[in-house]
């Protein structure tokens, strides 16, 4: 069963790697399910098979924020304001939309997020709640503490 599974997300994933490089998607979010942090949150998306659109986890591509575990006041403080300030955009949105899915190690998806026709990676950079982020090394946000 558990092998079964995993063909179908291996499939799945190389069509979402093949459909970007061809011919880009748009998937409009069903259901905001939950918001975890400022760049991380749970959500379905009917169009996708329910194994890989059900409750899956979604990264914002292109940021990091902080995170709500962080290692000092200063992170986790900012990590409340980016996780509310994405929670009440998504939640409050009319229409939200993934772009340019791919796939992390972790099997989340990452992708370009825009709620009512705004780029949420945007708004969170504008605001000092992201700062962008290219699968690097992240960058501290406990500096000058």
């Amino acid at each position: 069963m558990k092998i079964s599974y995993l063909v179908i997300a291996l499939i799945f994933s190389s069509s979402v790697s093949a459909q970007n490089t061809n011919q880009p998607s748009d998937y409009i979010v069903s259901e905001i399910i939950s918001v975890y942090d400022g760049d991380t949150f749970r959500a379905n998306i009917n169009e996708l098979p329910d194994i890989v659109g059900k409750n899956i986890a979604i990264r914002i591509l292109g940021i990091d924020t902080p995170e709500i575990k962080g290692k000092c006041e200063k992170e986790k403080t900012l990590a409340i304001k980016a996780r509310d300030f994405a929670r009440k955009a998504l939640f409050n949105a009319e229409v939200v939309i993934v772009k340019n899915l791919k796939r992390d190690k972790y099997f989340r998806l990452l992708a370009d997020v825009y709620f009512d026709n705004t780029n949420l990676a945007s708004v969170l950079l504008e605001n000092n709640l992201a700062v962008s982020y290219s699968g690097k090394k992240k960058s501290s946000w406990c500096k000058n503490d």
